[in-house]
């Protein structure tokens, strides 16, 4: 039940943030760089891909919310009883947030390619901002609590934009679109700067407010012990996000080389996104 709950929600996670993510790169930040790329028939097959993770997305917020009727009754027959279900999202603060959060994805899926693709991204922003108030900062109340939620919203968009960044990146690379890559390697890798500095400031801002101190006790035990897989992965994003930023500044662009960083780059982001699925599930020690 436990392992079953981690895995549907970095599926979740996973999905939802690369909506938004691929969404913000296309339409907002790189929308005049990718006008080749939208008109070659890589554009509509990207959408359609988009609509199937959107439906993914779905179906695994369903099934995080059967998962956690049968995790609170200890019972598996609670994820499929109407019963309980309903009394999980009619009395307690998950289920009041995880209505708004189906009923936005619902819309993702309903709307996807029929609307302009602004409007989307808000969709996809709402669908993102409304997984914040079902994690750790749930665990407070007042203003602390607020404050708390308001901090991992900021990080999600940062998470979203830097990995979305990353798979259009990815997929930019695997063939000639038509598009500037030198061009949008430099200014992703500009904008890198700010989503690392509101990644970290606000991952710090969670520890310290869920743990008491700099870092929680036991240090590698526990909720210490994956949050600290967690920074490894990130801080091995890090590294590769400045080897990029170097060979996108080069003379000469060397393309398999890219490729190989982004690629690794994309897989230090899945580990950092499972050890978050776990982090998410258990009770933060304090310092």
């Amino acid at each position: 039940m436990h392992e079953g709950l981690i895995l549907c929600r970095f599926i979740h996670f996973g999905a939802v943030l690369l909506l938004f993510g691929v969404g913000a790169f296309r339409s907002l930040l790189f929308a005049r760089h990718l006008l080749p790329f939208e008109a070659s028939p890589a554009g509509p097959r990207l959408s359609r891909v988009l609509g199937w993770l959107a439906a993914i997305a779905l179906a695994s917020a369903l099934a995080w919310l059967m998962l956690t009727a049968a995790y609170l009754s200890s019972d598996w027959s609670s994820a499929i009883d109407a019963s309980t279900v309903r009394l999980v999202l009619s009395g307690t603060w998950f289920g009041h947030v995880w209505v708004v959060h189906l009923l936005l994805n619902a819309l993702v899926v309903i709307l996807n390619r029929r609307v302009r693709p602004r409007a989307l991204l808000t969709l996809n922003a709402l669908l993102l901002l409304t997984l914040a108030p079902v994690g750790h900062g749930a665990m407070f109340d007042g203003l602390k609590g607020q404050l708390l939620i308001l901090n991992q919203m900021l990080h999600l968009l940062g998470v979203g934009t830097w990995l979305g960044g990353l798979l259009m990146l990815a997929l930019l690379m695997r063939a000639d679109h038509g598009v500037d890559l030198v061009a949008v390697l430099r200014r992703f890798s500009g904008i890198g700067y700010g989503l690392v500095a509101l990644i970290i400031a606000t991952g710090l801002i969670n520890v310290r407010a869920l743990s008491g101190g700099f870092w929680p006790e036991p240090a590698f035990a526990g909720f210490g012990l994956v949050l600290a897989v967690k920074v490894s992965m990130v801080g091995g994003m890090l590294v590769l996000a400045a080897l990029n930023r170097q060979l996108a500044h080069g003379a000469d662009l060397p393309l398999a080389r890219l490729r190989l960083s982004v690629s690794l780059e994309c897989l230090f982001g899945a580990g950092a996104l499972a050890a978050v699925s776990l982090l998410g599930t258990l009770p933060p020690m304090l310092a």
